[in-house]
């Protein structure tokens, strides 16, 4: 399986528990993979036949940054679905994290891996069809 990638793509959003986190926007970093059979695009070269990370990248800017979650993990869930959903990769992985939010650590956050197969238990879940 091929991979596309894009790393520490850098956002703010509203994020977090505590009331102050609620009334600041805070920087968050985002590492995406996603599957993508490439051999095509390496073939004819054309944009048009890959999955277009430029693409997904502003998707995920717009969507995170209109977003308020209290929980990073609720925010790679989201985006995992959104990326499974809207561009038709059968596999991404998120690594979210939220630079300074524990004194003495780089940062901390979360890394999920998310299949197409988990679609429809999700809408379910949420009430969606």
């Amino acid at each position: 399986m091929d991979k596309i990638f894009i790393h520490a793509l850098k956002t703010e959003a509203i994020i977090g528990i505590l009331d102050w986190e609620r009334q600041v926007r805070q920087t968050l970093l985002i590492d995406i993979e996603m599957s993508a059979d490439i051999r095509k695009a390496a073939l004819t070269d054309s944009i048009a036949d890959t999955l277009n990370y430029r693409g997904v990248a502003k998707r995920v800017l717009a969507f995170v940054a209109a977003s308020e979650f209290h929980l990073v993990e609720t925010l790679a869930e989201h985006v995992a679905m959104l990326i499974l959903e809207e561009f038709g990769v059968a596999w991404v992985r998120i690594v979210l994290s939220k630079p300074g939010a524990v004194r003495n650590s780089r940062d901390v956050g979360v890394a999920i891996e998310r299949d197409r197969s988990l679609l429809d238990e999700w809408h379910a879940q949420r009430g969606k069809p």
